[in-house]
């Protein structure tokens, strides 16, 4: 069940404990791909999984700017503080809860909000009237995880398969010879830049031309089942907090 498409007295009625909150961000993804990517991603991935799921769950309107200053150099990017962030996705699972939806998993499509979530999630499970647990799209698609780029062929492949219109295909060529093929600038084990504009001139991290739908949709099957198992598993979790000792 979408909030933004029902009406009060329909959420009133449903019989759940259970709601997602997709969460991406507002940047750059190269000339090919669209600003909105990560959370057209996470949005997707969201709705598959409610429709796999055999119990009900609430979904919430996205959360559509998040942690993204790495990318400011790049026209269109918009960002917040982690704290102004944290908050925010913290006032909303708190308003999830008041209606009695208080085990909520955060469906996160954006690399730099990973440690934000982890910590706010922390938060509200130790502070607050809910249990919650961040999800990251990209972690949960077996071996194609090690291709995770920036604009490259999982998040380009995704979006051809879910939302093709916000693929420009006929920049790829171009865009790949420009790509990065490495995020950042390393020595050791250590990262020295810290705005993608040090290591990518166009945005780019991976090659988009290995992305196809066919692909898109093998990852949106695989993360979406496994977000379908991590739902199972939170309807079920005892939410307890140990006690002090």
């Amino acid at each position: 069940m979408h909030l933004e498409s029902t009406t009060w007295t329909d959420v009133h009625s449903i019989e759940t404990d259970l709601a997602m909150v997709p969460i991406g961000s507002t940047e750059q993804h190269g000339p090919h791909a669209a600003l909105g990517t990560d959370t057209l991603n996470a949005e997707a991935v969201a709705e598959i999984a409610a429709e796999r799921l055999d119990d009900p769950v609430v979904v919430s309107p996205a959360v559509p700017v998040g942690i993204a200053e790495e990318h400011r150099q790049f026209s269109g990017t918009l960002w917040t503080s982690e704290s102004t962030f944290r908050s925010y996705v913290r006032d909303i699972v708190r308003s999830l809860a008041s209606h009695g939806f208080d085990r909520v998993v955060l469906v996160n499509g954006h690399g730099g909000n990973v440690a934000a979530l982890r910590e706010v999630a922390g938060t509200i499970t130790r502070h607050d009237d809910a249990y919650a647990v961040p999800f990251t799209w990209f972690d949960e698609v077996g071996d194609h995880a090690s291709r995770m780029g920036h604009g490259g062929p999982l998040e380009t492949a995704l979006l051809q398969h879910a939302n093709p219109e916000c693929v420009c295909e006929g920049r790829i060529d171009d865009v790949a010879a420009e790509a990065s093929d490495r995020w950042g600038d390393w020595q050791g084990r250590v990262n020295l830049a810290f705005d993608s504009a040090e290591f990518t001139e166009n945005g780019v991290v991976g090659d988009p031309r290995e992305a196809s739908a066919d692909l898109g949709e093998e990852l949106l099957d695989a993360t979406s089942e496994a977000l379908v198992e991590l739902l199972e598993t939170v309807a079920e979790h005892d939410a307890e907090r140990p006690p002090h000792r």
